[in-house]
């Protein structure tokens, strides 16, 4: 008994995922087989047709509507998202919603654009007829040349797919993968139609690092009325050491009775005199330390470019006081404020 062996018992799961290794010549080769296929795409594509789809979009006066079922849906979610982000009105319709109400938001000045590989998609099918009851123009985009699209829509955009990268010429990888070049590409001809800019193109992205350094100009920004470290130029250093520590900027902006700027003093001037003076510090005014040319900038005046004032050369700053056009302080902006804003 004490010499038999346990019987041998098969690798738990996680351990037999181990033995299966990519071969590297074989991923290179799919990848090469990918492009193959794509370039089938791009050289039997008909530009007369993306060419009439993109101005339909161009002139629509209504929402294109995107639907499609499964991959084909993401697809068609996603290229609706490109189309709002750059400037065309768009919204993604799930077929099955459409059906149970949701159409009802399709207008007679509306398009609807249905993405399916094959055109036989059953949901899309018995879509088109009630979407086409409420007037809406229908696009039916597809990689099949005979496909119940050249029926039941007013256009119908063939998409060329020589075949799917799957051995089994089954999951949908490079009919998707054209889809999603088809649909992004018409929407920056389309952004390239209307003359998109930049600042333009920033309103419909607040919350990005684009939009903010497009949208955000300093007001936006600066600290203001009782944070921003104002002193006289013939105060005492000494008696300024707080207002320099509490405020946190680093600095005190030194005005006059209108509270016109006349300079700036900041920690770093607060060593030197001390290094340079010693107990003769004590006697020191802000006025006699501090720096009589600072940078400055305007409320109105982009955020970026503030900080690209403060980064100038010679000698990069961390802040800039922000005045009006009679040269009086109304604020004051710092590199931890620009940061912390996302720029």
């Amino acid at each position: 008994m004490g010499g038999m062996q346990p019987a041998s018992q098969p690798l738990p799961f996680y351990l037999s995922l181990y033995i299966h290794i990519v071969n590297s010549n074989s991923l290179q080769h799919l990848f090469k087989e990918q492009q193959r296929f794509l370039d089938y795409f791009f050289k039997n594509l008909n530009y007369e047709q993306v060419q009439a789809f993109t101005q339909l979009c161009l002139d629509t006066k209504g929402v294109i509507f995107f639907s499609g079922v499964g991959k084909s849906g993401f697809v068609a979610q996603k290229i609706a998202q490109t189309l709002v982000s750059t400037g065309t009105k768009a919204v993604f319709l799930s077929p099955t919603d459409a059906l149970h109400g949701d159409i009802g938001i399709m207008g007679p000045k509306d398009i609807l654009v249905l993405f399916s590989k094959s055109g036989a998609t059953e949901e899309l099918n018995r879509l088109a007829p009630c979407a086409r009851a409420r007037g809406a123009y229908l696009v039916g985009v597809s990689s099949l040349k005979s496909t119940n699209f050249r029926e039941l829509c007013d256009m119908h955009v063939y998409l060329p797919l020589e075949r799917e990268l799957c051995p089994f010429d089954l999951a949908p990888v490079t009919s998707t993968a054209i889809q999603m070049l088809f649909g992004d590409t018409v929407a920056i001809a389309l952004m390239q139609a209307k003359n998109l800019t930049r600042e333009q193109y920033a309103l419909n992205h607040p919350a990005g690092r684009i939009g903010k350094r497009l949208i955000f100009r300093v007001q936006d920004v600066m600290k203001k009325g009782e944070e921003i470290p104002l002193c006289r130029e013939h105060d005492s250093i000494m008696d300024q050491l707080v207002e320099l520590s509490i405020k946190g900027c680093g600095c005190l902006i030194v005005v006059d009775s209108y509270q016109r700027l006349l300079g700036t003093f900041t920690d770093g001037d607060l060593r030197r005199t001390l290094k340079s003076d010693r107990e003769g510090i004590f006697h020191r005014t802000v006025g006699e330390a501090c720096n009589r040319l600072p940078r400055s900038i305007t409320a109105n005046a982009m955020a970026v470019e503030a900080m690209q004032k403060m980064e100038a050369a010679p000698s990069p700053v961390t802040f800039l006081p922000v005045v009006d056009f009679k040269n009086v302080v109304i604020g004051l902006v710092t590199l931890h404020g620009l940061v912390s804003a996302g720029l």
